[in-house]
């Protein structure tokens, strides 16, 4: 067997307890980046300078005091954490004499010289002493002994312990080796001490390596070896003596020895550990202030599972974001998997896989970490009636029912739909439960990117403190009318508008249906939602922050990770990209306090009245009704 070294992850603990029958060894990790530096260290200069600190131990008489100084080792490491391969040497220095150190009598057993009760004895003075000290072992201790007794001391109490100079001299080394004939390698510097310190007064000196060992359930020493040697003759120069100490791989020749993790691990673990490798070390080594948890943590609803909804997807994986579900009612039909890369042609046949089931299940084939779920259902919508039929009525409130369900139960609500009235419902549930909303649309060559405006919590609309956010009112006297906007006061995607959604579809032929992209467009749109999200997340205020403009582009960044705009309005044409900033419009179809108030109170009542009628209803309770009457009076004023 080898010497036995125990090195684990409490080593690093310097307070922490040492095990039981064991003494600590202190030791110096070197950790190399790469396999290059690790094959061309200096092993010959560590070795020189680890033996360099054990003389200076022994010439200032540190080592006397406080033995542990001599049993010094290194470790020089490299962790290849992507292939979970681990190459490691250790070097045990040890302070050698070029002449050796001779035997005088050759190793005996501790029981072909010890009687039973001197071994009984031997082993409870020993223990009295290490509990004396309050160490669950010694690792260098002074034996003398007779027929009827044993006692052992400390070395820095050699003059009081051998008082008679004609006594026997013995030192105790509490050995890590098991060979019978050879001691381990804290026995060499231990005689280097004792040539040095008391060379002057002994020619040889007998050596006990006491094994402290279990077998078969009981304690047993008599596997220790006796034997005698002659001091090597140190010169009174101050050089330290040379030292070896590196150790041979299993091979037997000099090298390093390396161990393969991945062949004994769940490759799952294994993959959870490489996906959350990326994020650490853009941690590590870019952004240490990134917090990852906020981001990892986040659960993020993806209502629409096309192209926008795969690409969303995609990123937050790369994020490390564990909770992602989809929700869409649509088949994988066969133009689906060149332009969304969730899915394969085998989806596609037998009439095609629900969209979101097979989407949430290919996350979890990508990467099993990920709690992913798909709901196959529709979002009832303004303009799309649900009065034909009981049936039909009792689906549209379960349909309500799930989708609030589900947004209450998520972080971040990616609007990733095709129609702009698929994305009304979901719009006023968020706002109404205060919901961090991401929202992406597409062109031919433009996109939009946009976060809603994050609404106060309710108590602060009955008079309690001010929501928490670096400007509490918008200063519109400033150089410009749209700075310094907090995230409450934001505008949503329905905000600008001017028209209630309704039916987009009907009377439009099949082209005219289909949104109609660049291939780009939307992985693009949807990298720069996840990034978004993830800036906002980073930001003290999350989704309260300041909406930072085009205009902040050059000013100090507000995150670790850069702006948090409100919108990201990309034109693929130009290859350029605005931040725009819009407040929240009193009359929206959307997020206004008509809208939400008539929701929280009527519930489904109100929502039914919505799907149900045209672009009328919306307008006449927002107030649209009006202001489109007077702008029409207005322009009939100015054409008289």
């Amino acid at each position: 067997m080898p010497a036995r070294l125990t090195l684990e992850f409490s080593a690093f603990d310097m307070n922490g307890p040492t095990p039981a029958h064991c003494c600590p060894a202190i030791g110096m990790l070197y950790n190399t980046n790469t396999l290059e530096s690790f094959k061309s260290c200096d092993k010959k200069l560590l070795l020189e300078h680890a033996a360099t600190e054990i003389w200076d131990a022994i010439t200032s008489g540190n080592a006397i005091k406080n033995p542990v100084l001599l049993n010094r080792f290194l470790l020089l490491t490299f962790a290849d954490l992507k292939r979970y391969r681990f190459y490691y040497w250790f070097c045990y220095p040890a302070l050698y004499v070029p002449e050796g150190i001779p035997l005088v009598k050759q190793p005996v057993p501790l029981n072909a010289k010890f009687s039973p009760a001197q071994t009984e004895a031997l082993q409870n003075s020993y223990d009295q002493l290490c509990q004396k000290e309050g160490l669950t072992a010694l690792p260098y201790f002074l034996i003398k002994y007779h027929e009827d007794s044993v006692h052992v001391s400390l070395l820095r109490n050699w003059d009081d312990f051998f008082s008679d100079p004609r006594e026997k001299v013995t030192f105790g080394v509490y050995d890590p080796c098991n060979f019978a004939q050879y001691p381990g390698w804290p026995l060499r510097n231990m005689l280097i001490l004792a040539a040095h310190r008391w060379g002057g007064i002994l020619q040889s000196v007998e050596v006990l390596c006491l094994r402290d060992r279990t077998k078969q359930g009981a304690r047993d020493i008599s596997h220790s070896i006796l034997f005698e040697v002659k001091l090597p003759q140190l010169t009174h120069s101050s050089d330290c003596p040379k030292a070896v100490g590196w150790e041979k791989n299993p091979k037997g020749s000099m090298g390093p020895r390396m161990v393969n993790l991945s062949e004994c691990m769940d490759p799952k673990r294994l993959a959870e550990s490489s996906v959350d490798l990326n994020l650490k070390l853009m941690c590590w080594r870019l952004v240490p202030t990134l917090d990852l948890e906020k981001v990892v943590s986040a659960k993020c609803l993806l209502l629409g599972a096309g192209t926008l909804g795969c690409s969303v997807a995609r990123t937050l994986m790369g994020w490390g974001v564990r909770r992602i579900t989809f929700v869409d009612n649509a088949k994988i039909s066969y133009s689906n998997p060149v332009r969304q890369p969730l899915y394969e042609f085998e989806d596609c046949l037998g009439g095609g896989k629900s969209k979101a089931v097979a989407a949430a299940e290919r996350l979890q084939k990508i990467f099993p970490g990920v709690k992913a779920e798909g709901f196959n259902m529709s979002i009832p919508m303004p303009g799309h009636p649900v009065n034909f039929s009981e049936t039909t009525i009792q689906q549209a409130q379960k349909d309500v029912a799930q989708l609030e369900e589900l947004i209450d139960g998520h972080d971040v609500i990616f609007l990733l739909m095709d129609t702009r009235e698929s994305r009304w419902l979901p719009a006023v549930i968020s706002a109404s439960k205060r919901k961090l909303v991401i929202n992406a649309a597409l062109g031919f060559d433009t996109f939009v990117v946009m976060r809603h405006g994050l609404k106060k919590p309710k108590y602060h609309e009955i008079g309690d403190s001010p929501c928490n956010n670096s400007s509490g009112s918008v200063d519109l006297l400033g150089s410009s009318l749209f700075s310094n906007i907090p995230g409450y006061k934001l505008g949503c995607y329905f905000c600008n508008d001017v028209v209630a959604p309704g039916d987009s579809t009907r009377d439009r032929t099949l082209d005219q249906q289909c949104t109609v992209s660049r291939p780009g467009l939307a992985m693009v749109a949807g990298a720069l939602a996840v990034e978004l999200m993830v800036s906002i997340l980073q930001h003290p205020e999350g989704g309260y922050a300041v909406a930072s403009s085009s205009d902040d582009r050059m000013s100090e960044p507000p995150t670790s990770l850069g702006l948090v705009p409100h919108q990201i309005r990309g034109f693929l044409s130009r290859f350029d990209n605005v931040l725009p900033v819009s407040l929240a419009f009193d009359k929206c179809t959307a997020c206004s306090p008509k809208v939400l108030d008539q929701y929280e109170r009527e519930g489904f009542n109100f929502l039914a009245k919505v799907f149900n009628s045209s672009h009328s209803f919306l307008e006449d309770l927002t107030g649209l009704t009006l202001l489109h009457q007077e702008t029409q009076a207005a322009e009939e004023i100015g054409l008289e």
